[in-house]
């Protein structure tokens, strides 16, 4: 069985310097731009590359706003790397660790608000264009999955007595993950409804975090 590591996952594009600059330039273009906004030809004038070259290497836009996503999740992995094995966070209890992983959601919701956007404005075009589940093994790849981190926060939370044992830790990640993230893309999609008011978003979204540790930490 591979590793994560190997070489093996590592995106085509990055065997080919010059797709590597097309994908970075198109994930710059993406940020600043949006991706229904930018055109091949954004693209290949950018990068240097011709048009043609690019249809041919990645297929369709499609083809390259996949291997864009997929260097902006990496991208961001790296920002994240190394924080959850420091002594700082695993030397705190369980409950505490919990806590930290669901406010990772905020700090990428405050942070990295250009690219909270585009992954919603991704995922639309993944539905309405059908992609094919095999098209993205790459990039299912390269997103930040925080669930070994909390297993392991989980575990240590019922070692140390904070945390109920009667939780599913895998049910209860998936749906706050998925709530936080969802609310994230909201808020910055803008205010919809007359009676929207996202004025107080990160306080929604640290409320939400208040209840899911409501509902973990024992009396």
């Amino acid at each position: 069985m591979l590793n994560e590591n190997s070489s093996d996952f590592s995106p085509k594009y990055l065997k080919d310097k010059r797709m590597e600059r097309a994908v970075s330039v198109c994930a710059a273009l993406f940020l600043e731009r949006g991706i229904e906004n930018i055109k091949m030809t954004d693209i290949a004038e950018e990068s240097g590359i011709g048009v043609a070259t690019l249809y041919r290497y990645f297929g369709t836009k499609s083809g390259i706003s996949a291997a864009a996503m997929t260097y902006l999740w990496n991208d961001l992995k790296s920002l994240f790397g190394g924080i959850f094995d420091a002594g700082t966070f695993t030397g705190q209890t369980g409950i505490k660790q919990i806590r930290d992983l669901l406010r990772m959601f905020i700090v990428m919701y405050t942070a990295h608000r250009d690219f909270m956007r585009l992954l919603g404005e991704f995922d639309r075009m993944i539905l309405d264009e059908e992609f094919p589940k095999e098209s993205l093994a790459e990039y299912e790849r390269s997103v930040i999955n925080f669930y070994p981190v909390f297993a392991r926060a989980f575990r240590k939370g019922k070692e140390d007595g904070t945390i109920k044992s009667s939780i599913e830790p895998r049910l209860f990640y998936i749906t706050y993950a998925h709530a936080l993230t969802e609310m994230a893309k909201k808020f910055i999609s803008g205010e919809i409804l007359p009676s929207d008011d996202f004025s107080d978003a990160e306080k929604e979204l640290e409320t939400v975090i208040d209840c899911a540790i409501c509902y973990l930490e024992t009396a």
